[in-house]
């Protein structure tokens, strides 16, 4: 059962979903086919299906191991931001330039933005006991005013007409279709290639095990001697790697530039899709998949049925408490207590 719960989850979601969709005033069954099947009947609406599966891949994946061993990053939006800096700062530092050299060195410029963001909730997490679900979450927002001041500021092209854009990137600096007619890129064979390796990490390798330890118990890890701090360090330096990783192949992909906002909230959907899948490395690929065509879906709602994207966000939010609800009603059981009267407490009490 807890492996049926998120399937159970989305079909209430569906059903959910229509009657939302009848309270807005349009057909339920038009607005589901719309929403789940229409932005996917085509090679070009699967490309870009899949375009927005990578980033939820990368950066749940790493959220999922950290939270397995019991370490709350909440802020892999911020080390989304950071990864797309770095890397875009690479190419614009050689704009002009570049060679072949140049995507890898963005690439590794990205991982190690996106880490960097993540050792900070991570060094004060180890050395002053400070909560990392706070400090990672802080940081995003100084992430994205960073980015502000930068595509507003030193970075703005000059002949840019005073948009807050960067300079558009040299072609050895962006990620071509590997597909004809698509718009796939490497970064989805690259977040594919990600589960495998997860996977093999979790189940396959000690580390996993020390991972499932120290999220089921800290005081076993730590009578098995395992180090509590290092624990923190690798996986909060695993999912701001992802993260920036998954930063950088937005804007070399995708946008192909920087600007004001890069992400449509991929590094908080990505805590939803970790849950979703249980926090294992299949499942996350799964939950990546479902989720990825809600954004899909957003898109097509506003065009053929006229309604805000917020529709997307309201999908999103009854998949999570969707999740959790069945979690909580498959561990446990609903009973009714009847209590004795005031003044009658030494009679036993019914159930």
């Amino acid at each position: 059962m807890r492996l049926a719960s998120p399937l159970l989850a989305g079909v209430l979601t569906v059903i959910l979903g229509g009657i939302l969709f009848a309270a807005l005033g349009r057909d339920p069954l038009e607005s589901l086919y719309e929403f789940f099947i229409s932005p996917i009947n085509s090679l070009y609406g699967v490309s870009t299906w899949l375009l927005k599966v990578a980033p939820l891949l990368l950066i749940s994946m790493g959220l999922a191991i950290g939270f397995r061993a019991g370490v709350w990053n909440i802020g892999a939006e911020g080390q989304f931001t950071l990864g797309a800096i770095c890397g875009g700062g690479v190419a614009l530092l050689f704009q002009g330039h570049g060679g072949w050299w140049l995507l890898p060195l963005m690439t590794l410029a990205g991982a190690v933005g996106g880490a960097f963001w993540a050792a900070i909730p991570a060094f004060l997490k180890t050395r002053l006991n400070t909560n990392e679900i706070l400090t990672s979450l802080l940081l995003v927002y100084v992430a994205e005013h960073l980015l502000q001041y930068l595509v507003h500021g030193p970075w703005r092209d000059p002949q840019g007409y005073n948009f807050p854009q960067t300079v558009a990137f040299d072609t050895p600096a962006t990620l071509a279709p590997i597909l004809s007619g698509t718009l796939l890129n490497v970064a989805t064979v690259a977040s594919i290639l990600v589960v495998p390796l997860a996977w093999l990490l979790m189940h396959r390798m000690f580390f996993g095990f020390q991972v499932r330890v120290s999220g089921l118990s800290e005081q076993a890890a730590a009578y098995a001697g395992y180090s509590r701090s290092r624990m923190v360090w690798i996986t909060m330096l695993l999912g701001g790697g992802l993260s920036g990783l998954a930063g950088l192949f937005e804007v070399a992909g995708t946008i192909g530039k920087l600007q004001p906002v890069i992400s449509p909230g991929y590094g908080f959907t990505a805590i939803i899709v970790a849950f979703l899948g249980q926090l294992e490395p299949v499942g996350v690929l799964l939950a990546s998949l479902l989720v990825g065509l809600l954004y899909v879906g957003g898109d097509q709602i506003q065009i053929s049925l006229h309604l805000p994207s917020a529709v997307a966000g309201v999908f999103q939010g009854m998949l999570l408490f969707l999740v959790l609800a069945t979690d909580v009603l498959i561990r446990y059981r609903v009973r009714i207590v009847r209590t004795a009267p005031a003044g009658r407490a030494d009679q036993p009490v019914e159930g």
